[in-house]
């Protein structure tokens, strides 16, 4: 046996493990995940807040992230249960489900952070338009439009014969296997961890100017002069601790993507090079595993809400507690 081959199979049986075994996990820890969270931002004392609802949206897209895609993906590449090779529907149905529930909770994520924006500002007027009303629109009309934006996926999926000559689902070859790739970079590799970007450190600066100001108007109390900074409010400790899961988690999203982020990058850069097919073997297992990667942030929402917020560990002690 060759050294190149050994190579390859040492490849093919690490990406295989890496579903067998790391897929399961992710679906347990990933569903308790989401159904803690669940139960806490449904509670009466968090529930009516804007930042709630985009963060109950948020948790529902990743229960259905982690039921479809990531189920999906872990019996075919972890045990070779993979019923969208023979049946057209499923098939299509597989791409279709990925595309959407794959930018539905970053895009409630980004609306979260534009409501932290909102509450967080200096002018009241801003400051009134963070409510319940607005995000449940907001919530539709991103969900409407990412469910019929994703319908070519319906339509150009395809089942084909692989050079082995195996029947694989993929995207149809031409024009829009090329508009998939260039969908995936500038959508998921560029445009929302930049957007993520964006609004994090807006909610950051005009956290840092209300506590400036906050600072300002105590210093002046103390010395006796009676003179408030106009439109300065404190924010509500439940509103500091949604502002640190919305950050968190955007921090999380970001980190766990990067490398599929880069790895898109790449195959834009390359697609026109011929390649040893040792390589392109290595770059297929590198794009499973980033992946699988991309997977993690669906799943760990509820720990590290735990680890960044106090709010957050209260009500779910009080859960457990039957409180």
């Amino acid at each position: 046996m060759s050294a190149t081959y050994s190579y390859i199979l040492s490849l093919t049986s690490a990406n295989t493990n890496i579903y067998k075994i790391g897929g399961p996990i992710l679906i347990v820890i990933g569903t308790l995940s989401c159904f803690m969270s669940l139960r806490v931002f449904t509670r009466r004392t968090l529930r009516q807040s804007p930042c709630s609802i985009y963060l109950i949206a948020s948790t529902l897209a990743n229960f259905l992230m982690i039921y479809t895609s990531i189920l999906i993906s872990t019996l075919g590449t972890g045990y070779n249960i993979e019923p969208s090779t023979y049946d057209l529907k499923f098939c299509r149905f597989r791409y279709y489900i990925t595309f959407v529930c794959d930018v539905l909770s970053p895009s409630y994520l980004i609306l979260a952070a534009i409501d932290r924006i909102f509450i967080t500002s200096r002018n009241a007027s801003t400051r009134q338009r963070s409510t319940s009303r607005l995000a449940y629109i907001c919530v539709v009309v991103i969900t409407v439009f990412w469910l019929i934006f994703h319908i070519h996926a319906l339509i150009f999926t395809v089942i084909i014969k692989s050079a082995s000559g195996l029947d694989v689902c993929y995207f149809q070859p031409g024009v829009y296997l090329t508009l998939v790739s260039y969908y995936s970079l500038i959508i998921k590799a560029i445009l929302i961890p930049i957007l993520m970007i964006i609004f994090g450190l807006w909610t950051v600066k005009n956290v840092r100017s209300l506590i400036h100001a906050t600072a300002l108007v105590t210093r002046t109390s103390v010395n006796g002069v009676g003179v408030a900074v106009g439109g300065v409010r404190s924010s509500r400790s439940k509103d500091r601790q949604l502002i640190k899961i919305i950050l968190l988690d955007t921090l999380i999203y970001i980190q766990f993507n990067t490398m599929i982020s880069v790895l898109l990058v790449y195959q834009q850069v390359m697609q026109d090079r011929v390649q040893p097919y040792v390589q392109l073997y290595l770059q297929g297992f590198v794009l499973s595993v980033s992946v699988f990667s991309a997977y993690i942030p669906f799943c760990i929402g509820c720990y590290s809400n735990l680890f960044v917020s106090k709010t957050f560990r209260t009500e779910v002690r009080n859960i457990l507690m039957c409180r």
